[in-house]
């Protein structure tokens, strides 16, 4: 695809701004250079540089994998459903067909999975660098993951106490977000870039309802979600109640996202995975357990 040519061009040479928004994405492709450098004159008949963007995309998704079976393990309490539920997660079709096909979306999932894990864990204070990380990966971790930090906190009580110290973290976060995105859009496009000139740059020229019909009847769309969805939905009343908010509210988030830069359903639908699918794989995956318990 065109965002595969572009990040190709992010592993062997310097972010320009003639890539536009994917030479803001530079996580994984740098990620990809040192496997680069390390085959470009040893891998034979093998593109060195699709290798290499393979390597890096396997270390994030095998990374997200493995966060997601500690986390399985931790709320239902069996190693094998948590496996299972990473192996659903794996076999997803927006995996093999864009996380580990030269794309960058795998950088964006596994430090989603990381937000997950520092909410689990309670440390809030890991948010801000997860935030950094995500930025560097791709520009709509940003907003996804504030949306889904707010949406936890609010869910366990936050309401509550709108003084407590995870606000804070939470805001940190998102500062920091936002200025590792602004930081590194100025630095390639060679001039100050404002949050709210980006914004405004990506905002499509059809309207919002347009945006969001094409993004929910794109085929690319239900590939991923058609059995996922189903599956996942039965057993959500046994998952953790913030995690199911979270997950609930950075989808819609991600939707309305796409929905504002017309990103079409293939887009839209990978960036829904990435804050929900790890939730409805477990959730898939004990639902399939019970159901051969029941047997």
């Amino acid at each position: 695809t065109s965002d595969s040519v572009d990040y190709y061009r992010l592993v062997t040479e310097r972010p320009q701004a003639s890539l536009g928004f994917r030479g803001y994405r530079v996580l994984v492709p740098y990620t990809a250079k040192p496997f680069y450098l390390l085959l470009a004159s040893r891998s034979g008949s093998w593109n060195p540089v699709f290798f290499a963007m393979l390597a890096a995309n396997a270390l994030y998704c095998s990374t997200a994998a493995c966060l997601l079976v500690s986390i399985g393990h931790q709320v239902v309490g069996d190693y094998a459903v948590a496996l299972l539920g990473a192996t659903l997660f794996l076999l997803n079709f927006t995996i093999s067909n864009s996380h580990m096909s030269g794309m960058v979306d795998s950088g964006e999932a596994c430090l989603m999975m990381g937000v997950i894990w520092a909410l689990f864990a309670n440390r809030w204070a890991a948010l801000p660098w997860l935030a950094i990380l995500g930025a560097l990966a791709k520009e709509t971790f940003v907003p996804l993951a504030l949306v889904f930090a707010l949406g936890w906190w609010w869910a366990a009580g936050g309401q509550e106490r709108l003084l407590d110290s995870r606000i804070a973290w939470i805001a940190l976060m998102a500062t920091a977000g936002v200025a590792t995105v602004s930081t590194i859009q100025s630095i390639v496009s060679q001039q100050v870039v404002w949050p709210w000139s980006f914004a405004a740059l990506m905002r499509s020229d059809r309207s919002i309802l347009s945006g969001f019909l094409r993004s929910i009847l794109d085929h690319n769309f239900w590939f991923v979600f058609l059995w996922l969805l189903p599956l996942g939905a039965f057993q959500l009343r046994r998952m953790p109640r913030p995690w199911v908010s979270a997950s609930f509210l950075s989808a819609l988030a991600a939707l309305a996202l796409g929905a504002y830069v017309d990103a079409r359903g293939g887009n839209v639908a990978r960036s829904m995975f990435n804050v929900a699918g790890p939730l409805l794989s477990l959730s898939a995956a004990a639902m399939l357990s019970n159901a051969e318990k029941d047997e």
